[in-house]
């Protein structure tokens, strides 16, 4: 995309690019704030080999989740497995490679990775397995390991309102990993529930401005609930 106006008209058009053993950086924490229709797109595309960093992989069958189901996914790197058997399947029987990282490690990384900060040392992980093979250095009396930012081919993103120049607003939870993925893609793509014109955005509710974007879709929702709770009065 060149110049201010980031919106596109079509999925297709949204992950122009994208190719095999790429690597993706996703929004989202669990099935709250994904981009569910980005995500049908690499699956209808038929893309293999990928490298994805996101919190988790979704659910069975919903989110990430579709994408292992055709073995998309080469290498997750996540902060824990969650609800998804297919995940842990395939971990366990070596037929995906994971790393999982502490969550506000992985939220770091990919903070860092867009702020072109190349690693940072944290005390998260020291003394564990997450920690072997890292450098480690001491400061104040305590020691820390570095770790490497993550950077993406793509990053693909859900946000609730943008304006067309991309500057996003998110809304609750939905907020979660979302901002530091977008920002650490290479080409970030994300899909909006509604686009306004540009001046329409209170610039003190923006939060994330649009030139850490490079492609802006609208897309409808499905808003899947991953735990249902009912309880009798």
């Amino acid at each position: 995309m060149a110049g201010f106006d980031k919106v596109v008209t079509s999925y297709t058009e949204a992950l122009e690019g994208l190719e095999d053993n790429m690597t993706i950086i996703a929004g989202g924490f669990g099935l709250c704030g994904i981009p569910e229709n980005l995500i049908a797109e690499i699956k209808r595309r038929g893309t293999r080999g990928l490298t994805i960093a996101s919190n988790n992989a979704g659910v069975d069958g919903k989110g990430l989740g579709i994408l292992l189901e055709d073995r998309q996914i080469k290498k997750m790197i996540a902060s824990y497995v969650g609800e998804n058997a297919l995940f842990e399947a395939q971990m366990m029987s070596g037929e995906l490679e994971v790393e999982l990282t502490p969550q506000g490690t992985l939220a770091e990384k990919m903070r860092a990775g867009g702020a072109g900060i190349p690693a940072f040392f944290t005390a998260t992980g020291y003394g564990t397995p997450v920690g072997e093979g890292k450098e480690v250095r001491e400061f104040n009396g305590r020691h820390y390991i570095l770790e490497e930012a993550l950077q993406g081919d793509f990053s693909i993103g859900k946000a609730w309102k943008a304006d067309r120049y991309g500057n996003l607003m998110f809304r609750k939870t939905a907020r979660n990993f979302n901002p530091m993925a977008i920002t650490a893609g290479k080409i970030a793509v994300v899909e909006v529930e509604e686009i306004v014109e540009v001046g329409q955005l209170d610039p003190d509710e923006i939060h994330l401005p649009g030139i850490y974007v490079n492609r802006l879709i609208q897309g409808t929702f499905e808003k899947t609930i991953e735990q249902r709770t009912v309880r009798s009065a």
